[in-house]
């Protein structure tokens, strides 16, 4: 909302001295969201004064039509004869009243004003434009042409208002009064302790049964409807300056008096208004619900179909409105041809909900929409109406018509109960019964009541629904800088959780082995999972949709970290960054089994366990995962090497990183699932309590997931849950073990059939080993004829140490015999050569 302070004056007497950042100021600490204040005309310098054009003579030699005039300007050059200018543009004629910048003067933008020769010519000033003396679009395309009796020689900086300070405000949705000179007029008074004028404030006629015909069919939808006829008017009458002006510096483009006329109220008081052209209507107004598939062509032009919960405005032939957001071309005043000569005002109230679905459902949001949409004051219609009225009778020289209609739903006010003290509570300071008292009826509200206090809403603040509310507007009212600084107090010896505490150390890990941090958002499609190639049945399939999503198309929150990390991933591949290691650590969501509505928390006083713990019940279940992605070179290429691609083994390397910041043991075995390469997945698990549980995969993309992501080939992923990986811990990692005694190797190499997983042997040997068994590690996997078709050698190397004396070798071969023996058990696997 853009309020000009010179307009802001007239509903309060600020002091003369008062600027537009005072005013800021005051507003911002009442609680306003005042982003800028922009200076009109700062750097404007006069002489700018009104002149009448004498003569034009069109010099046709040049490649576009350029004219020498001779325009009067009385005695503002000094000498009282005519001013010789040359000038391109053609929308004015002899004897139009023009603005005239002189010699010396400086435009918007520093232009300096001179004499100069110019298409054979001298130019002595400047006819201008709008857009050169800085007012924005005027509907004109062209030069500004003066009403007639405009006089020769005055200041044009003061007929124009070209001096100005305009607040630009932005308008949460909670403060919809806001969006009018009224509302931001009220919150002015209130801050410098002022007497508002409300605008408000007309003598309205009461109804009777003479108006126009109106018919609301579903007063849900519209529970207020007033209706005005102004017959009579000229349509050759055109907005005066001030108006026009206004409406430019309030962000608005003049169309014609009418219009212009509607949304000057509109900015006022803050009520949508629609002026029909009562020769295109016919028969009754009415409000229905639309019919589903029904057209509609709307102002701008677009045919629009229509959805069965659109509200419209009506006649005898259909839709003539889209209620609360933009009206029809069938009625729509002609500014070009001026036939118009009577209009009907429609001034209404209509459901918010209802208007800002239609707005988003056909993407139209208007100004009408964007202040219904977050609540118009109902009882402000019918002086709405009036104003408009009024401005049509003195500006068009209108008749307004006897009959005046209404059509109002019953209703009553809104009535809160709440302790005098609320506010102290909430705020943690004791402002007491009169302050609370008083602070309420400057918002506009009724108050009764000694220590508990009835107190009756005000019809423009749709937003006070509980004791909270107005209690907030004690708070902000009394000033937010004034609340005291308290820190809280929490208990010694808590610090973080060993869940916080492993978040932390797998980032740090993840860093610390070259991947790079890549938080996204928590918001998904489900398409993605298609592209995925999940089961039908598969769990991250069941997601929790968000009722007002920040984007259509991802409508749900994440049941995996994969498809954030591998746009990311997409992204910056296509911007030239080529080889990628990217990790996130966060939360994913599934939907609990039976769905709990979440209850609202006390604010004067800290929820109790069991509140607590109801609202964690009514959430989705969080647990935290950990997952990376790669793509490209793993190790650069240099002086020192040829260097080598990132591959499935680097991302199941990620995990065992994670799994020893954990301090548990890392199962891994060949697998397949959803998004991995068949042949290059390892399926992760851990031991919990005796049971094998499985908490991720890593490993090599599918091609096909490739191509439907668009990412690059052979990328790598892998992701695990570290919430799992923490309950498999034994408790904080463990510092490596210092011997000062040698280590014993003994290096074995087993033939077992190919079907047989490498991890199921490396179980078995280091089961079979004992304690002795420092480590054990697969260096080598063989595969020839001499082996046979389906046989694979696997060598491994066993490091054997005790912590209190050197090994024999007697000692390591019978760990090492041990080994294979359980080995040869469970696998069927042999000594290679034996």
């Amino acid at each position: 909302m853009r309020v000009p302070l010179s307009w802001l004056r007239e509903y309060v007497d600020l002091p003369a001295t008062e600027t537009g950042r005072d005013v800021q100021a005051k507003l911002i600490s009442a609680g306003l969201e005042v982003e800028t204040v922009e200076q009109l005309g700062a750097d404007l310098k006069g002489p700018l004064v009104v002149g009448q054009v004498l003569t034009i003579e069109e010099l046709t030699e040049f490649k576009k039509p350029i004219r020498f005039c001779t325009v009067a300007v009385g005695t503002a050059n000094g000498t009282g004869e005519p001013q010789e200018i040359v000038c391109g543009a053609r929308n004015f004629a002899v004897g139009d009243k023009v603005v005239v910048v002189l010699p010396g003067a400086v435009l918007p933008g520093n232009f300096a004003i001179a004499a100069r020769k110019t298409y054979g010519k001298t130019s002595h000033g400047m006819i201008c434009s709008g857009d050169e003396l800085g007012m924005g679009d005027d509907g004109s395309g062209g030069i500004i042409v003066l009403p007639q009796e405009a006089e020769v020689g005055t200041d044009a900086i003061e007929l124009l208002q070209l001096v100005d300070e305009v607040l630009d405000i932005a308008v949460t949705p909670d403060r919809g009064y806001a969006l009018s000179m009224r509302g931001v007029a009220r919150e002015t008074a209130i801050a410098y302790g002022l007497p508002l004028r409300d605008p408000a404030l007309l003598d309205v006629p009461a109804p009777n049964a003479f108006g126009y015909p109106v018919r609301v069919s579903d007063p849900m939808g519209c529970d207020r409807f007033t209706a005005r006829t102004v017959t009579g008017l000229d349509p050759d009458a055109h907005s005066p300056i001030w108006l026009r002006r206004r409406l430019q510096k309030a962000g608005m483009r003049p169309i014609s008096l009418a219009v212009d006329i509607t949304n000057y109220v509109m900015l006022e008081l803050g009520q949508p208004l629609h002026a029909y052209d009562r020769g295109r209507v016919q028969g009754t107004i009415g409000v229905r619900r639309a019919e589903q598939g029904e057209k509609l062509t709307t102002l701008d032009g677009v045919k629009r179909t229509l959805n069965a919960e659109d509200l419209v405005i009506i006649d005898d032939r259909g839709p003539i409105g889209l209620a609360g957001v933009m009206g029809g071309a069938n009625t729509e005043i002609d500014d070009t041809e001026g036939t118009t000569t009577e209009v009907v005002v429609e001034a209404a109230h209509f459901d918010a909900i209802s208007i800002a679905r239609t707005a988003r459902r056909h993407k139209l949001a208007s100004e009408a929409s964007k202040r219904f949409e977050r609540g118009v004051d109902p009882q402000a219609a019918s002086a709405a109406a009036q104003r408009t009225v009024d401005l049509l009778v003195l500006l068009a020289g209108g008749t307004a018509e006897a009959g005046v209609t209404e059509v109002i739903a019953p209703s009553a006010p809104h009535s809160i109960t709440i302790p005098a003290n609320h506010p102290d509570k909430v705020a943690g300071v004791d402002y007491g019964r009169e302050t609370v008292v008083r602070r309420l009826q400057q918002v506009g509200c009724d108050v009764y009541g000694q220590d508990e206090l009835i107190v009756t809403v005000p019809s423009w603040r749709p937003d006070l629904t509980d004791p909270n509310d107005l209690a907030e507007e004690v708070i902000r009212l009394e000033g937010y800088e004034n609340l005291p600084s308290t820190l809280p107090k929490p208990p010694a010896g808590l610090g973080l959780t060993d869940r916080q505490r492993l978040h932390r150390r797998a980032g740090r890990a993840l860093a610390g082995a070259g991947y790079v941090e890549t938080p996204n958002y928590p918001f998904m499609g489900e398409q993605v999972l298609d592209q995925f190639g999940l089961a039908d049945d598969d769990p991250n399939r069941k997601v929790v949709r968000l009722v007002n999503p920040l984007s259509d198309e991802e409508p749900a929150l994440r049941t995996t970290l994969l498809p954030g990390l591998l746009q990311a991933l997409r992204r910056n591949d296509g911007r030239g960054s080529h080889d990628l290691a990217l990790f996130e650590t966060g939360l994913v969501f599934h939907p609990r089994a039976e769905l709990r509505v979440a209850g609202r928390l006390p604010v004067d006083r800290r929820p109790t366990d069991e509140e607590i713990a109801s609202l964690t019940a009514a959430l989705p279940v969080q647990p935290r995962h950990a997952a990376v992605v790669l793509a490209g070179a793993r190790e650069q290429a240099g002086w020192w090497g040829r260097g080598r691609p990132a591959d499935w083994a680097d991302a199941i390397e990620a995990a065992r990183i994670l799994a020893r910041e954990a301090g548990t043991e890392l199962l891994v075995r060949s697998g397949q699932y959803g998004p991995w390469h068949p042949g290059r997945c390892a399926e992760l698990a851990v031991v919990v309590d005796g049971t094998r549980r499985v908490i991720g995969y890593a490993g090599e993309l599918h091609p096909r997931v490739l191509k439907a992501l668009g990412l690059p080939a052979r990328t790598c992923a892998m992701e695990l849950d570290l919430d799992v990986l923490e309950e498999a811990s034994s408790g904080h990692p463990k510092g490596p073990r210092i011997s000062t005694f040698p280590v014993a190797t003994q290096d074995v190499a087993l033939v077992v059939d190919k079907a047989v997983p490498h991890a199921d042997v490396e179980a078995a040997l280091r089961e079979g080993a004992g304690e002795l068994l420092e480590s054990i590690r697969l260096f080598d996997e063989y595969e020839s004829e001499q082996l046979g078709g389906d046989r694979k050698s696997l060598a491994y190397a066993l490091r054997f140490r005790a912590d209190d004396r050197t090994l024999t070798v007697d000692e390591a071969s019978a760990a090492r015999d041990a080994a294979v023996a359980l080995a040869t058990e469970r696998t069927g696997a042999v000594l290679r050569g034996a």
